[in-house]
Order: C-alpha cells, then sequence, then structure tokens
C-alpha cells in the first residue's frame, strides 16, 4: 500500500538539511530502484522553485511500503529525522486515484 509522509522542518533548519540531503536521497533512490517511490519532495518556504535563503519548510514522500508501521519505521530511521531537520512526522496511508 501507498503511505504518505509528511515532515515538517524545525525553524532555521537549512544547514542541518543541506548536510543530511545526500544520505537522504540515497534512501529515497533505493526506494525509487525498487520501483516504491511515487513521488518526493520539499515544500519551499517561498512560493519559489529555488526558494534560496528562504529554504525548505518540510517534504513530502509517498511511497510504497509493507505496513503502516513499516513506513513509520522507514520515516523515524530517516537522515532528516535523525538529525532534526525534521521536528514531526506524519505518516498516513495514501490510496492514488489519479493520474490513472
Amino acid at each position: 500500500m501507498l503511505y504518505a509522509i509528511i515532515g515538517q522542518d524545525t525553524p532555521d533548519s537549512q544547514d542541518k538539511r543541506m548536510a543530511a540531503r545526500p544520505a537522504h536521497l540515497a534512501r529515497l533512490q533505493a526506494l525509487q530502484d525498487e520501483g516504491r517511490l511515487l513521488l518526493a519532495g520539499p515544500f519551499p518556504a517561498v512560493d519559489a522553485v529555488d526558494p534560496g535563503a528562504a529554504g525548505f519548510t518540510g517534504s513530502l514522500i509517498v511511497a510504497e511500503f509493507a505496513s503502516l508501521q513499516a513506513a513509520r519505521e522507514w520515516s523515524e530511521a530517516d537522515p532528516y529525522a535523525s538529525t532534526g531537520v525534521f521536528r514531526q512526522i506524519s505518516v498516513q496511508p495514501f490510496r492514488k486515484v489519479m493520474p490513472a
């Protein structure tokens, strides 16, 4: 089943985010290589593709996991969680309807 993982950043997390980014992307790449990643990306803090110094306010990942517990465990082990980029993470089942 698909699960939506939403991480909300701590204030002023940009330096931590950039330091943990390579390890975070490696984990996402592994999901993609396994055919389990639907989408992933950050929420810019301002209305721009590249928010510059404003940074990001969080991230969204939608991926397939065996269970809600497995999705939670994966998200809790993410470098953005373990290095303090995320102040809060929510994980919930997701049902893709469109595009078909």
